[in-house]
């Protein structure tokens, strides 16, 4: 793999959206340098006699049918009963999104 540059730091860290200053870029070039050397050590480790497997537990998923328990559940009007702000038979709260800041 080609030598990291300061530019592939920034790149990583805008992809992150984390705003580093110089001697953090320095820091984490000289990191990531490490861990990208370290994996590809991995490419020298003799695989062909291991066997591909998705897990090795021997575990299985089980599982149920869903069920409803109709006396467990809160009907629409009781679980709106305990305000008054409502619009179409939901809770009407303050926007939480007002601006895009993506653009």
């Amino acid at each position: 793999m080609s030598k990291l540059t300061k530019k592939d730091v920034e790149h990583v860290a805008r992809l992150a959206k984390l705003s580093l200053t110089p001697s953090e870029v320095d820091t984490y070039l000289k990191q990531l340098a490490e861990v990208v050397s370290y994996v590809g050590e991995l490419k020298g480790v003799d695989t062909d006699s291991s066997e591909p497997t998705s897990q090795t537990t021997g575990l299985e998923n089980i599982s149920r049918p869903d069920e409803q328990k109709s006396e467990q559940t809160l009907t629409q009007e009781r679980a709106l009963s305990g305000t008054d702000k409502t619009h179409n038979g939901f809770f009407k709260v303050e926007a939480i999104l007002t601006e895009r800041t993506d653009k």
